[in-house]
């Protein structure tokens, strides 16, 4: 997870120092794992147990940087996510861009991860910040409704159904696809990121003519084991009714002997066309103990409050996300999961997993009966290698 999030610098959550290097890199991760998932709760959300095997967010990167003199450096990155059980060509569709560092600072350009998205990854707990348990579930989804579009009378439409074994992750917790951004140096261990989204993302969570623009700023602090941040998204989504949504999150972590902790606050809003406001909190707690030099422990629990409409609580549409697991660490590169994870809607709520959602039905029942509120649960065993 760290040298993820090292290679990850344009984010604006880590050190800027990879750019060092002077020739082309290749790396990736190979990932996957065999998952027992259930949905239940729900007469019509009954799935049984489902076996499948996953890929969890495995991928393919090459990066390298040209030393200019005078202290500039030009840089690149592209990488492509890779699925084990699906073809077709490989796609720079994870962070990929071009850039040049100095003593100003650094700029790039493409497709990038911005500081709100990477202040998430970096306090989940599980490697890579995937899987069935990963915080992306909870975060920032307003009742799991940033994934769709608006209806035309301006409030949202029902919440959205994500497809089995696919992304069910906020608008906040993607990357930016046509994107600029602005790393500070780090002064006193304190570095500031800025992102700018320019229009062009034509089709984007199932709204097929968005026009979105936004801007992604975070200031981070990282000294000895405290590290803390805040970010802040901002993003207009150029939909037919002129959605606006911004996400606040505020979090760090803490390393002591064997042991971390982290916690994060997250506040996601929605301005919609028909004058409707709506907001939601999120609050997470997460920690690792090494049993042993090769074997953790992990755990972490999140929790959605309730969203409000124009300050007045919708019942019941908050949901909590829990998991346990262990890491055995087979080799530096290798290591064995294990996890547990469940997703417990509130009566009105419909979460699913964020990573290889488990494909929660929100359709209506005869009369008009919803059918959400279902549990989303699963055990996950897998191997990670990176290289």
């Amino acid at each position: 997870m760290q040298k993820k999030l090292i290679a990850l610098a344009v984010a604006g959550l880590a050190s800027t120092g990879v750019f060092a290097q002077s020739n082309v890199t290749v790396y990736g991760v190979a990932d996957a794992s065999f998952d027992i998932v259930r949905i239940g709760g729900d007469a019509n959300n009954g799935l049984g147990n489902t076996n499948r095997v996953s890929t969890n967010s495995s991928y393919l990167g090459f990066k390298g940087s040209e030393s200019l003199g005078n202290g500039l450096t030009a840089l690149f990155q592209f990488e492509s996510g890779v699925s084990f059980d699906s073809a077709g060509a490989l796609s720079t569709n994870r962070d990929s861009f071009v850039g040049l560092n100095g003593g100003f600072g650094t700029v790039v350009l493409g497709t990038l991860t911005g500081p709100t998205r990477a202040l998430g990854t970096a306090l989940d707990v599980n490697p890579g910040a995937t899987g069935i348990g990963a915080n992306a579930g909870i975060l920032g989804k307003l009742g799991n409704r940033l994934l769709g579009s608006t209806s035309a009378t301006g409030d949202y439409a029902a919440s959205s159904t994500c497809a089995r074994s696919s992304s069910c992750q906020s608008i906040f917790d993607n990357r930016w696809k046509n994107a600029v951004a602005y790393v500070s140096p780090t002064f006193a261990g304190v570095n500031a990121t800025l992102a700018y989204v320019a229009n062009e993302n034509k089709s984007l969570h199932g709204m097929t003519s968005a026009n979105t623009t936004g801007y992604d700023v975070g200031v981070k602090y990282a000294g000895g084991p405290v590290m803390a941040a805040v970010t802040y998204n901002a993003v207009s989504l150029g939909n037919a009714v002129d959605t606006k949504v911004a996400d606040l999150r505020v979090g760090g972590s803490y390393s002591f002997g064997p042991a971390s902790i982290r916690a994060i606050f997250d506040l996601a809003r929605a301005d919609d066309f028909g004058g409707a406001k709506f907001t939601q909190a999120v609050y997470g707690l997460g920690a690792t103990f090494d049993v042993t030099p090769a074997t953790k422990l992990l755990g972490q629990v999140y929790v959605a409050r309730d969203v409000k409409r124009n300050g007045t609580s919708q019942d019941d549409s908050g949901a909590k996300l829990f998991e346990v697991g262990v890491l055995h660490s087979l080799s530096k590169r290798t290591t064995l999961k294990a996890t547990y994870a469940m997703i417990n809607n509130d009566k009105a709520a419909s979460y699913d997993f964020g990573v290889n959602a488990a494909g929660v039905n929100t359709g209506s029942l005869p009369g008009g009966a919803s059918t959400v509120g279902a549990t989303v649960q699963g055990i996950s065993l897998g191997l990670r290698h990176t290289f």
